[in-house]
């Protein structure tokens, strides 16, 4: 799979224009050297651009055969409504799938906004990311940021503030003591655990994982 939204700073490298759309589309397709995806993500909403073009472009990459379906990534259940139903009545190919943010700190969207969508006529399936919370539910920032994860990174100082959100609601501790009953309870570790609870949600149809490192790939 692949996804379309931000590119370069021209006026056309980015957002959901039908010419953007083919024209990212074809240098993600070059970059992965193959002929097409199974699935092409709207990455972000686009407010510049109506519903009814992003729709018709899409269906013009799935109907080329560039890609298999699209879906989309963090728009809402109403934004979402709206392109299943503009497809629908003009004979253009729907969304199929979104791609939210989901873990155990981050639940309302896909158990309650999104519920709808799971059924007839949309069934939307969900590709979700971030099941870790970015590394703070695998346990490695209850007693501070160590040297070399991810929050010490350059670009990701956003997640500092992150971190410090889930501190003052309180959340490190309730980790801490969650890593502790997965050990003692259940014999897996806090990260098992995380991961397992999200593709335990039958509307989860797959969980993305980001790593740093091999070592965090194997125990995923």
């Amino acid at each position: 799979s692949t996804k379309i939204f931000w590119g370069g700073s021209g006026v056309n490298e980015s957002g959901l224009s039908r010419k953007h759309i083919n024209e990212g589309l074809d240098a993600s397709l070059r970059r992965l050297q193959v002929d097409y995806v199974d699935l092409l993500f709207c990455h972000r909403p686009d407010p510049f651009t109506p519903t009814d073009t992003i729709v018709r472009g899409m269906t013009d990459i799935v109907r080329s055969g560039r890609a298999t379906a699209w879906g989309t990534s963090e728009w809402s259940a109403q934004q979402i409504t709206e392109a299943y139903w503009i497809a629908v009545m003009q004979g253009l190919e729907p969304p199929q799938f979104e791609q939210p943010h989901y873990n155990m700190l981050k639940r309302d969207r896909v158990e309650t906004e999104y519920h709808p969508l799971y059924q007839q006529p949309y069934q939307i399936g969900t590709t979700v990311w971030s099941p870790l919370a970015s590394g703070i539910l695998t346990g490695k920032y209850n007693n501070g940021i160590p040297k070399g994860s991810r929050l010490t990174q350059k670009g990701y100082e956003f997640l500092i503030n992150s971190l410090e959100l889930h501190k003052k609601k309180g959340n490190i501790e309730k980790i801490k003591k969650l890593a502790d009953y997965a050990s003692s309870n259940l014999g897996c570790s806090l990260t098992e655990l995380a991961l397992a609870w999200c593709i335990k949600n039958k509307n989860v149809s797959t969980v993305i994982l980001g790593i740093t490192n091999p070592d965090q790939l194997k125990e995923n």
